[in-house]
């Protein structure tokens, strides 16, 4: 992606608010991928809380990875794999791009920007209700940097902003780099999410498809168990704990002579006495609540009946520690 901020390709042409029907963005034009299967990889990157996973989501038609109004939810690469009949799209969700302030932070950072070397093409995410700022300068500036990988621009959020808004901010965004396409698109109203994926599979590869029919993610079981928990907990905590969470599913079994019925035995992690109290609540209400959001979405999950048993401990500084973070599944 070296070059002129704002350059094309060589011999592309670029339509600024091109609109087709009712598709519109800035596109090159005269370069489509020729027939033929495809099969590969794109990731999604920007900022915490631009959409990314929301976006993810829309494009597989079913939740695989949690979302929330709190910054900085996403703490794996959580594939997510969309089925047509001439590509197979597998799409890895990352944590969102920030200044680290933690051990955790770091790695979440380093998963990122490895992720970026391994994948087909990226998908850059600019939400189009908010300035372009910082956070979205500096990830422009990290993405000058993938030099033979394509990236796709993705303003996202178009549901919250006004349409002139949209395209001043589709212009903001093109002036941040050299970009494949930049497309705007909302995942809360199905807004242009068809041609998100068009833009994305035709910068894969001719290829067999990597994983079976029907597979809409690859994440363990009991992953995506823990990621609903820890969602379930997310909402309504102060502001100072969503970063301080971390669930681990202990044990996860059918029970004995119950049919239809899965024992899912879990602990919540948080760093301090105080926040225990808080994700407890007043004789114990608030697990309660978190207990009875996320065990429906379990069953959901699993098309079965859950019991949910959820204890709450305390690891000090778990953030900080590398101790903690192996245990609690975040390697080096």
């Amino acid at each position: 992606m070296p070059g002129r901020p704002g350059a094309l390709p060589p011999g592309a042409t670029c339509l600024p608010l091109l609109r087709v029907g009712d598709n519109w963005g800035m596109t090159s034009v005269g370069n489509e991928a020729p027939g033929g299967h495809r099969a590969g990889f794109a990731c999604f990157i920007g900022r915490p809380n631009v959409g990314k996973s929301t976006l993810m989501n829309a494009l597989v038609g079913t939740k695989v990875a949690i979302t929330s109004s709190r910054p900085q939810t996403t703490r794996r690469a959580i594939r997510g794999i969309v089925h047509r009949p001439d590509a197979q799209l597998v799409i890895v969700d990352t944590p969102g791009l920030h200044k680290p302030r933690t051990l955790l932070g770091e790695r979440l950072d380093s998963l990122v920007r490895s992720t970026l070397t391994e994948v087909d093409v990226i998908g850059f995410c600019v939400p189009a209700d908010q300035p372009v700022g910082p956070g979205d300068k500096y990830i422009a500036r990290e993405l000058a940097g993938v030099k033979k990988t394509p990236v796709v621009a993705i303003v996202t959020k178009t549901d919250l902003a006004a349409p002139e808004q949209v395209a001043e901010q589709l212009l903001a965004v093109g002036r941040l780099g050299e970009f494949a396409d930049i497309v705007p698109c909302s995942a809360a109203d199905g807004f242009q999410v068809g041609l998100v994926g068009d833009l994305l599979i035709r910068h894969l590869p001719e290829g067999m498809p990597l994983y079976p029919e029907g597979d809409l993610t690859d994440e363990p079981e009991q992953v995506l168990i823990s990621e609903l928990i820890r969602e379930a907990a997310l909402e309504g905590v102060r502001d100072e704990l969503p970063h301080s969470i971390a669930v681990v599913v202990d044990e996860m079994a059918p029970r004995e002579g119950r049919d239809g019925l899965v024992d899912i035995y879990a602990h919540l992690y948080v760093e301090r006495s105080s926040q225990k109290g808080i994700i407890i609540g007043h004789k114990g209400s608030r697990l309660r609540e978190v207990g009875a959001a996320a065990r429906r979405q379990i069953e959901a999950l699993l098309g079965t009946k859950v019991y949910l048993d959820l204890r709450v401990s305390v690891l000090k500084d778990w953030q900080r520690d590398p101790k903690q973070l192996r245990r609690l599944g975040f390697y080096d």
